[in-house]
């Protein structure tokens, strides 16, 4: 009985061609072409025009206009400014007279904001997350002013409030001689115009904001809250709007921005006068008027941006130690 023993010699390796360069050079060569010169002069390009340009109109901007604020200067010559410390706010805060009516108009203008289209948009928002029929309709009707700009609804709300052919008067018959109600030209009225025009604008921004957070609510916990035996308002007032706090976060951010940032509808409608002045509209009067003076507008500037920081910064540190203490 005899047994067959075969043994298996090992192949010898391959030998590359003469010639041919090995195969790890040329994936690192090829890893090494992944961005050629060009492409990376296009992407400096890209990265770098727009950091160049954000730096210049924003941030060199914002610190020269700090710095002109504590200046007088005509605009023409470098050599016209001086240096006169605090006298522009001094000058702002006591000789001023169109200067804290303005202050008062920003503010009635961001609680007009928080008190009525917020809530609107809110509640638009609410009854478009429950996919009703229609729903893409109402979204693009309702967020159509958002699109336009603010000169465009200035001037279709001038249509509407015109003494003789306007909509309102029209309607409730005040487009009589002897019974017009001028809606632009009465500083009693003029403000509450223009903030009915906003709020028609502001409503649909809300709205956008208010749906994009419901949309990220856990189906789960409405479900939850209905084996509960919730109806639908205790399960929005205690399950849903606790969840939509960092949307009320950008909510509160947004409008105090629209509120002090507000100069494009009143100066369409009356050039912010006669009951509407505003601190932007104080700051374009000054720096581009007849009489142009630019480090007392650049005071008015500084005055904006100190209001802005000290409502928005205060409550953004609240409120990220709320969520990290959650």
């Amino acid at each position: 009985m005899s047994t067959d023993t075969t043994t298996k010699t090992p192949e010898p390796a391959a030998v590359p061609a003469p010639g041919a360069a090995p195969e790890k050079k040329r994936v690192s060569q090829g890893h090494r072409r992944l961005l050629t010169r060009r492409d990376r002069i296009t992407l400096a390009l890209m990265a770098g025009v727009p950091t160049v340009l954000h730096v210049i109109l924003v941030w060199f901007t914002a610190l020269a206009s700090i710095l002109l604020a504590f200046t007088t200067w005509d605009g023409i010559g470098f050599d016209s400014i001086k240096w006169v410390g605090l006298d522009n706010f001094r000058q702002l805060f006591t000789d001023n007279p169109q200067f804290w009516p303005a202050v008062q108009h920003n503010v009635i203008w961001f609680v007009a904001l928080i008190l009525i289209p917020t809530p609107f948009g809110l509640f638009l928002a609410v009854q478009l997350d429950k996919r009703i029929r229609f729903s893409r309709v109402y979204q693009t009707a309702y967020f159509l002013p958002v699109v336009l700009s603010m000169a465009c609804i200035g001037f279709v709300w001038q249509l509407v409030y015109n003494p003789d052919t306007g909509l309102i008067n029209s309607i409730i018959g005040a487009n009589k001689p002897g019974h017009y109600i001028d809606w632009i030209g009465d500083p009693d009225l003029n403000l509450w115009a223009v903030l009915i025009a906003a709020s028609w604008r502001h409503a649909g921004y809300m709205m956008i904001l208010y749906l994009a957070g419901l949309k990220s609510v856990d189906p789960s916990l409405r479900e939850a809250s209905a084996l509960d035996g919730a109806n639908e308002w205790q399960t929005f007032k205690n399950v849903i709007f606790p969840t939509l706090r960092p949307t009320n976060t950008v909510v509160l951010v947004v409008t105090i921005i629209e509120a002090l940032r507000a100069f494009d509808l009143v100066f369409v409608f009356n050039k912010g006068a006669q009951g509407t002045e505003l601190l932007s509209i104080l700051v374009t009067n000054n720096i581009i008027g007849e009489s142009s003076r630019i480090g007392y507008g650049s005071a008015i500037a500084v005055v904006l941006l100190v209001i802005s920081l000290a409502v928005i910064i205060p409550y953004l540190i609240a409120t990220f130690r709320k969520e990290r203490r959650a």
